[in-house]
């Protein structure tokens, strides 16, 4: 969702005002006043006409009260710990004597005897107290002093722990990932109970500064790894991200490849398991969607349910992915093909039957081939959209009626409904959902080069692809490894998946230092540095 910024020449006036507004926020540019009546004037001036900011003066104390004021921000700070933490002691069990009433008292007495919440900060920078507040946190402001206090007041609505919607286990964790950032970091943190699990965070975003936590394993991650994807956050230069796909866009080594070089997941344990293998996981503040680093091809065809059954359960599961792949991709194009030119490839009894089912077909192969695909990705698309009921109906009515109708007016062949339905089929057999944008746009390559070619069209479509997932990286991570390069110790848990007990080591990548190459990094880094 692009934010476009219009630009309009500035009259006089515009620079009046501008002069007038910076002139009366400049001195606070760098710290506080020491004057209450100051800071508030201040903060009244940059959060004018902003109705959910919170402007509350109170008295420290009974005796020879202390002048004090709090800002929060209504929804985002927990209502009921402002009153009950912060202003009931300060307000009712506060005590100042005459001798430091307004003058001597320590701002560390009242931090320390007075407030009652877990976190307590001192900060002079306007800007940090501004983003502090906005964040959810209460600002405290007291009278004769050039310092406010962040007081951690967050406690804004927020969704519950619930199960994956996209990716469901039979056996497993039901635990999904939520839209705030603290709560998947605990989940993680959970799951990991080891002082060396790092969470390194960062705001990015100049306008929203959103939150953005970095996951991994002090004592296994790779120093080089993890240097380069900081370094890559750092580069980027946007007003909003909003989810963890606007990172994956800045980030990524080919942002105009197909094929994912990222992986997502809604789970805890999924991110958990990557982690003890020396991946990283970027959590995204409101988003339940991690991003791990980096991801090879075999890696996005694993589930966590194939480590939670045995090894030859796991490893068939994976062998009929695999096969899920090739007929998602390849049968609509192999049917065309054969339809086309090689129908001597299959048997004379087939070719009759495909021949009297397509009697009365005014189109050719391809363009059958073409207009369902394009119904089937239109209802995809429109069963996603709509809310669950209506989608499920819809998604039937065009998988009997449509398809009924369109065979029974000669439109297409009933073959045809049964590769297009066997082909959606195989399409969303695949763990990572990010995996099936891609098998849907290679679909349409491979059988348009079987149009014209045949065979031959869809094998040297195939090398290409092939040719073009050897060259990819993910953080300088070959997309194919462990097969290219080959790493023998590593295939015990690609299509094939040994049992646990004779997986004894990490796999080499990505742990291994010389696999990792930073050779794009700089074209990446200075293509990253845009601003909507």
């Amino acid at each position: 969702m692009p934010i476009k910024v219009i630009k309009r020449k500035k009259n006089k006036s515009d620079k009046a005002n501008t002069q007038t507004s910076s002139a009366m926020i400049a001195p606070s540019a760098t710290s506080l006043y020491n004057k209450l009546e100051d800071n508030i004037s201040l903060f009244a001036t940059l959060f004018s006409d902003c109705s959910d900011v919170i402007f509350r003066r109170f008295q420290i104390g009974k005796d020879n009260p202390l002048p004090a004021a709090i800002i929060y921000v209504d929804g985002l700070a927990n209502r009921q710990s402002v009153d009950l933490e912060i202003m009931e002691p300060l307000m009712y069990f506060t005590r100042i004597d005459q001798k430091n009433a307004m003058s001597n008292i320590d701002i560390e007495i009242i931090k320390q005897l007075n407030i009652t919440v877990g976190e307590i900060k001192e900060d002079q920078n306007v800007m940090n107290i501004v983003n502090a507040i906005l964040s959810g946190d209460t600002a405290m402001f007291i009278d004769n002093f050039p310092v406010a206090l962040i007081l951690n007041s967050r406690g804004w609505e927020n969704r519950g722990v619930q199960e994956p919607t996209t990716e469901n286990v039979i056996r497993g964790p039901k635990e999904g990932f939520t839209e705030t950032v603290r709560f998947n970091t605990a989940l993680i943190r959970r799951r990991i109970k080891d002082p060396k699990l790092k969470m390194k965070g960062f705001k990015l975003g100049k306008r929203t500064k959103t939150d953005v936590v970095i996951a991994y394993m002090d004592d296994i991650v790779n120093e080089t790894l993890l240097q380069e994807i900081e370094k890559r956050l750092n580069t980027i230069d946007t007003d909003a991200v909003f989810e963890s796909g606007y990172i994956e866009q800045f980030i990524e080594d080919s942002p105009f490849s197909p094929f994912p070089q990222m992986q997502t997941t809604e789970r805890p344990d999924k991110v958990a398991g990557n982690l003890l293998e020396g991946r990283v996981a970027i959590l995204v503040d409101g988003t339940p969607v991690a991003l791990i680093a980096p991801a090879t091809f075999a890696q996005l065809y694993q589930s966590p349910e194939d480590y939670y059954e045995r090894a030859i359960f796991g490893t068939a599961v994976r062998l009929i992915r695999l096969m899920g792949l090739f007929l998602a991709t390849s049968l609509p194009s192999f049917y065309v093909a054969v339809l086309t030119y090689h129908h001597e490839m299959i048997p004379t009894q087939l070719v009759l039957a495909l021949a009297r089912s397509r009697m009365g077909v005014p189109f050719p192969a391809i363009l059958e081939a073409l207009l369902m695909e394009g119904v089937i990705e239109i209802l995809r698309e429109a069963t996603t959209r709509l809310p669950g009921t209506i989608g499920q109906t819809i998604g039937i009515i065009g998988t009997l009626v449509i398809g009924q109708a369109a065979v029974a007016a000669k439109l297409v062949s009933p073959a045809m409904i049964i590769i297009v339905s066997i082909t959606a089929i195989g399409a969303y057999i695949t763990p990572n959902y990010s995996t099936t944008y891609s098998i849907r746009f290679i679909r349409f390559p491979l059988m348009i080069a079987a149009a014209f070619f045949g065979v031959f069209g869809i094998a040297a479509m195939w090398l290409f692809i092939i040719i073009h997932l050897a060259g990819l990286e993910s953080f300088g991570i070959p997309y194919l490894a462990p097969v290219a390069p080959f790493k023998l110790s590593d295939i015990k848990d690609t299509i094939v998946r040994f049992p646990l007990w004779a997986m004894k080591k990490r796999p080499m990548i990505p742990e291994n230092r010389n696999l990792i190459r930073q050779g794009s990094s700089a074209v990446a880094s200075s293509r990253r540095r845009t601003r909507w």
